[in-house]
């Protein structure tokens, strides 16, 4: 209960004259930057908040979805077909916009706090995330179906159905575990207050994710200094694997 403190001092620096609506989301996280190094296992963050009304809450389904959306880019997915006894890459359809992560929890079964509309809208299943754009093959949404299958096994796609807690349709919290295979960036995150699944509030944060200590060095030297990190790469190899023969030769000596 370590975020309640923090959840009271947003509630007091809120303005004190509401908005036109008639409730609004009251949000923070319990940490926005993560520092990935030789020894990450992957990190949990605590997506707290509070719903402010000025007066009773009206009737209808209250729900809260709450996503994580790390950088995205263009990525091919293609489909192996078995050609004389070799797979080899057949079809291939364009995915122009992919998260490299991406987390959806909900208070409850997504269609129930979320209408079609509101989603098209707003881009907030993980299918709505990944864009595919003209595509040429008929069944081109299998392609994005396989994609979503294989980062959801990698932990990178997270479907988080009843993560949200919802204590009396005023507090919620939701715990998101991110995984030791991030991508640096930016990670978007944003929360969504919704009611008989029309979104009525919306709140943005950000965490950012970035290697630090020799995990860092070694990333923006292969960035910025390829041809560096390559003479660097190849002399490693050449000295691990002289070093392997010449304690493979003492072993037998």
């Amino acid at each position: 209960m370590r975020w309640l403190p923090v959840l009271l001092l947003l509630l007091l620096a809120a303005p004190a004259q509401a908005q036109e609506r008639e409730e609004e989301v009251i949000a923070a996280l319990s940490q926005s930057n993560v520092a990935i190094n030789a020894t990450f296992i992957g990190s949990e963050i605590l997506v707290f908040g509070a719903v402010r009304r000025e007066a009773p809450a009206p009737d209808g389904i209250l729900g809260v979805i709450v996503t994580i959306e790390g950088p995205s880019g263009p990525l091919t997915v293609h489909r192996k077909e078995r050609m004389l006894g070799i797979w080899v890459n057949n079809d291939a359809v364009f995915v122009d916009r992919a998260p490299s992560f991406y987390a959806v929890a909900s208070s409850a079964p997504l269609p129930d706090v979320l209408t079609n509309t509101e989603d098209l809208r707003h881009g907030i299943s993980i299918p709505r995330a990944i864009r595919a754009i003209g595509a040429q093959v008929s069944d081109a949404p299998l392609f994005t179906e396989a994609l979503i299958r294989i980062r959801s096994e990698r932990g990178l796609y997270q479907h988080l159905e009843n993560a949200v807690v919802l204590d009396r349709d005023t507090l919620f919290r939701a715990r998101i575990s991110l995984p030791s295979n991030l991508t640096e960036g930016t990670y978007l995150t944003r929360i969504f207050l919704t009611r008989d699944g029309r979104v009525i509030d919306s709140h943005e944060t950000a965490i950012h994710v970035q290697k630090v200590g020799l995990e860092r060095w070694i990333f923006v030297l292969a960035h910025e200094q390829p041809f560096l990190y390559g003479l660097l790469s190849l002399i490693v190899a050449v000295a691990a694997g002289w070093g392997a023969s010449a304690l493979f030769r003492y072993a037998r000596g």
